[in-house]
C-alpha cells in the first residue's frame, strides 16, 4: 500500500520534548503543510521477513523508528508480520526541510492501509507522532495545531487542522542554502542538548503558549501580516535558544543571514515577506501568490542560495492508487 504526505513548516515552532520515549512535545506548535515537499511511502507486510526493512531514497536505512510506528499498527490490527518499507522524498532529506514529518505521516497512512485499518485523522496523528513529533501535523493539510497534551501516555498529544481564509492566497517560498546537504546536528539530539544547557530555553517555552494563541487568532481572522510577524519572531527566538546552548547549536550559514537580510529588504519595498527557519540553514518565506515570484527572485540572487521553490498549501496525507 502506498501513501503520499507533504512536509510542513512550523510557524510556531516545535522545539523540545517532555518525554523522549513517547515523542511528546514540551509545548504545542502550529504549522503550514506545503504542496511542493512530498514523500511517497509504500508498506508491504510479509510473513517471510525476519525483521522490518527500510529503503530510503533507494538506499538501505536503519528501521528502528519505522518499527516503532509499525508496531502500533500491528497491535491495532492484530498482525505479527514484519514489513518492507520503501520511502522516497521528492526534496532534500535530513537537511532541515522536515522530511521526517512527511515521511512518518506517509508511513502511518500506508501502514494502516496495508493492515486493513480504517483510522481517523486523530488516530493517525497519534501514530505518526511516535516516529516524528512534526509528523503528527503532516497528517493534515493547511494550517495545523499540534497539542502538547498533558496525559503521561500521550493520548492527548495530537494535531488538528485550522480553517482559514488565508489558504487560497498564501504561498511559501523556500530558499535552499548550500544545495540541501545533510545538517550537522540532528533535530532530536539538538533539542535535548538545548533543553539541558541553554539559559534561554525556559524563556522559549514560556513564550510558546502566547504565540500559539496569537497565531491561531491571526489564521482564523485571515490576518497574514500578524501571522507573518509572529512566525518570524518565533523562529528567531527558537534559534536564539539554540545559539545560547553550551556549546552552541548554530544551523545558520552566511547565506542564511544574507537571505534574512533580503527578506527584510523585500518587505521594506512593499512585498509581503516574513521569514521562518527550522533546524537547518534554509530560509522559508511566508508570502502571497501575488508576491511569490518577486520573493523567489530576490532570494535566488543571494550568494549561497542554490535553489528556490514556491509552494502552495498542501493537502492531507492520503493513500495512492
Amino acid at each position: 500500500m502506498k501513501a503520499r504526505a507533504c512536509a510542513n513548516i512550523a510557524l510556531v515552532k516545535y522545539w523540545g520534548k517532555r518525554d523522549a520515549a513517547l515523542n511528546l512535545p514540551a509545548a504545542g506548535s502550529l504549522s503550514l503543510t506545503l504542496a511542493e515537499l512530498v514523500t511517497e511511502t509504500t508498506v508491504e507486510f510479509d510473513r517471510a521477513l525476519p525483521r522490518d526493512e527500510l529503503l530510503l531514497d533507494d538506499k538501505p536505512a536503519p528501521a528502528d523508528r519505522v518499527t516503532t510506528v509499525l508496531d502500533l499498527v500491528r497491535t491495532a490490527a492484530q498482525l505479527t508480520s514484519r514489513a518492507r518499507v520503501t520511502s522516497r522524498n521528492m526534496f532534500p532529506t535530513a537537511s532541515g526541510l522536515a522530511s521526517s514529518a512527511s515521511g512518518f505521516a506517509a508511513l502511518a497512512v500506508a501502514a494502516a492501509g496495508a493492515a486493513g485499518l480504517t483510522l481517523d485523522g486523530r488516530q493517525l496523528s497519534l501514530i505518526a507522532r511516535r516516529g516524528s513529533g512534526s509528523a503528527a501535523r503532516s497528517i493534515f493539510g493547511g494550517f495545523v495545531h499540534m497539542h502538547a497534551g498533558a496525559h503521561a501516555d500521550g493520548s492527548d498529544a495530537f494535531a488538528h487542522p485550522i480553517e482559514s481564509p488565508l489558504v487560497e492566497r498564501i504561498r511559501m517560498v523556500i530558499a535552499i542554502v548550500g544545495g540541501g546537504a545533510p545538517k550537522a546536528h540532528g533535530s532530536r539530539d539538538a533539542m535535548t542538548h538545548v533543553a539541558a544547557t541553554s539559559p534561554l530555553y525556559a524563556a522559549w517555552l514560556a513564550l510558546v503558549p502566547k504565540d500559539l494563541a496569537a497565531a491561531e487568532t491571526a489564521i482564523v481572522n485571515g490576518d497574514l501580516q500578524a501571522l507573518g510577524e509572529l512566525a518570524e519572531a518565533n523562529a528567531l527566538a527558537m534559534h536564539a535558544s539554540a545559539i545560547a546552548a553550551r556549546p552552541a547549536i548554530i544551523y545558520w550559514q552566511p547565506a542564511t543571514l544574507a537571505a534574512l537580510a533580503a527578506v527584510r529588504e523585500l518587505r521594506a519595498r512593499g512585498h509581503a515577506a516574513w521569514a521562518t527557519m527550522d533546524a537547518g540553514p534554509h530560509v522559508k518565506v511566508l508570502t502571497t501568490a501575488d508576491d511569490a515570484n518577486a520573493v523567489a527572485q530576490g532570494l535566488i540572487a543571494v550568494d549561497g542560495v542554490t535553489r528556490t521553490l514556491i509552494s502552495a498549501v498542501g493537502g492531507p496525507a492520503t493513500l495512492v492508487d
